[in-house]
């Protein structure tokens, strides 16, 4: 956990570094856009490893470094998203880190139902396939007992008493 959580500090510092020294001489959001991508990728990767605690025995869940460390960690990410704000509304005006977590929010919204209505339209797929299946069982199975019974028929009429065979 420490690992991926040093991950998310060290592509936030990254990107905190990358946007100090360049905010000055960009002209336009579009030029810090990748380093403000990995500061909401670094924030995500410490808030997400803070709360994952799949393979963690309660010791380490509840220790008091891992407890610090979480907090830290979460401070930290916290304080650079802070000063990024900051910056970026200095530079570009007011309203730009919100424009830019609004905008934000909104497309991983739009992932998330993307990604659900391709779900959707897969089970519509599964579920045509299934039935088209059923269909052709079906139909197979009643050709296959209308030839039993005309095979059937013409058995026994061929061995019926007395008349000749069809």
């Amino acid at each position: 956990m420490i690992a991926e959580t040093l991950a998310g500090i060290s592509l936030l510092k990254a990107s905190v570094d990358f946007i100090k020294s360049n905010i000055d001489t960009a002209k336009d959001i579009g030029e810090i856009a990748g380093a403000v991508d990995g500061l909401f990728r670094g924030n995500d990767e410490v808030q997400a490893e803070r709360s994952k605690k799949s393979g963690m025995g309660i010791g380490d869940q509840f220790g008091i470094k891992s407890v610090a460390q979480e907090i830290i960690d979460a401070k930290l990410a916290a304080e650079k998203m802070q000063e990024m704000k900051n910056m970026i509304n200095m530079r570009f005006g007011p309203d730009t880190w919100q424009s830019i977590v609004d905008e934000r929010a909104r497309r991983i919204q739009e992932a998330k139902e993307a990604a659900l209505e391709a779900k959707r339209q897969q089970q519509r797929e599964q579920a045509e396939l299934f039935e088209t299946i059923k269909m052709v069982l079906i139909i197979g199975f009643v050709a296959l007992g209308a030839l039993g019974a005309f095979i059937w028929v013409l058995y026994s009429a061929s061995s019926g008493e007395g008349r000749p065979p069809i």
